[in-house]
């Protein structure tokens, strides 16, 4: 996963919705439904709360 490469870590999984943790305090939620898409506002919300860009996420990849 590429939010593992930038720092994050699973600290919770709660049905299929991953919690994610960095040690300076950002967090998310990733639902994790397979053979399903992440949409680009869901996307969006994820990056905002990772305080990272579209294309650090790309270079992740």
């Amino acid at each position: 996963m590429a939010l593992n490469k930038a720092g994050f870590t699973v600290i919770r999984i709660r049905g299929s919705h991953h919690i994610l943790k960095h040690q300076d305090g950002r967090s998310t939620v990733v639902p994790v439904h397979f053979g399903e898409d992440i949409g680009p506002g869901l996307l969006g919300k994820i990056l905002r709360d990772c305080e990272i860009t579209k294309d650090e996420l790309i270079s992740l990849l």
